[in-house]
């Protein structure tokens, strides 16, 4: 996977935070996870909003994201997974680009269950804006991301 590129939106996609890919799709890990296991499932194909994909690119992403988050949720000996998808800037989509939040989830990880979803709102503006660096999730550095990609490889 060493000399395979990728993008996610504007930006390059050090191959080292890849840990699955398929022919459509590929699994990365996040910068800023919520919750131990975030990770995020992206079409090859740069596409904007959810209803661009095409019929394969729809399948490939959601099989891939099944795959991806049985093995975390498992490896994470978590109960249960939030899959999530911001489809446009109104819904808090801030990199242009169709990608799946895989979030494995265990008891009291949120003191109510749906607060998931206002902490993907608010990461994804800090990603945007940049926010205070002292705030408590920091961006994780290039080696922390590949480390645990590394991780994850093996589960495939």
């Amino acid at each position: 996977m060493a000399s395979e590129s990728f993008k996610f939106g504007p930006y390059n996609i050090d191959s080292r935070e890849v840990f699955y890919s398929t022919k459509l799709s590929y699994a990365l890990v996040n910068l800023r996870p919520l919750v131990p296991g975030n990770v995020l499932v992206c079409p090859r194909r740069e596409v904007k909003r959810f209803v661009d994909l095409t019929a394969d690119e729809t399948s490939d992403l959601w099989i891939t994201a099944q795959k991806v988050g049985s093995r975390l949720e498992s490896y994470h000996k978590a109960s249960s997974l939030t899959l999530a998808i911001q489809d446009g800037p109104e819904a808090g989509q801030t990199v242009p680009h169709v990608h799946i939040h895989i979030l494995p989830r265990k008891g009291g990880d949120f003191e109510k269950k749906d607060e998931i979803y206002d902490a993907l709102d608010e990461k994804e503006k800090e990603l945007t804006q940049k926010l205070d660096l002292d705030k408590e999730r920091k961006d994780r550095s290039l080696e922390e991301m590949a480390q645990d990609a590394e991780e994850y490889k093996k589960l495939f």
